[in-house]
């Protein structure tokens, strides 16, 4: 595993500003990447102190941009553009995420020439697996060409 702690998570992700739900990206491979997630008060999202379950299909969504936003700047590429396509048996053992670290690990199952892919990933706290799931994200190739062709036939 290489150490990205050092490398700014801005630098691994599209995101910018409050959309960019993680801290930083911890370790990687040429299959898996752990990053962390800190829940703050008046974060995005946080609510009472807490953030709802559901956010954490886009915690894994985002920890699988950084892993491929990883892979490509060691072929000299900026970070591109991912659709979450969808989640398969997202389980999740609380309602809500507590104030506090979360650790979120994406590992690859396939990925296939088309730009399509699939990952398990969990979540996990200082004490426990909180949640897993399936997410099958697409990486489109052009991601310009491939919003502007959507939006033509939407015309249409």
């Amino acid at each position: 595993m290489h150490d990205l702690s050092a490398i700014p998570i801005q630098e691994l992700l599209p995101h910018r500003g409050a959309m960019c739900l993680l801290e930083r990206a911890l370790q990687a491979n040429a299959e898996q990447l752990i990053a962390e997630v800190v829940i703050k008060p008046g974060g995005l999202f946080c609510r009472n102190n807490e953030v709802a379950a559901w956010v954490g299909i886009e915690y894994m969504a985002q920890a699988i941009a950084a892993w491929a936003g990883w892979q490509g700047r060691q072929r000299g590429e900026s970070p591109k553009v991912g659709l979450l396509v969808g989640t398969r048996r997202y389980e999740c053992a609380k309602s809500n995420f507590a104030l506090g670290k979360l650790t979120i690990t994406v590992r690859r199952e396939f990925q296939a020439d088309n730009g399509l892919g699939q990952f398990d990933c969990t979540i996990q706290n200082e004490f426990e697996l909180i949640a897993r799931a399936s997410i099958t994200v697409f990486e489109p190739p052009d991601a310009e060409t491939f919003f502007r062709e959507l939006h033509a036939k939407a015309e249409n």
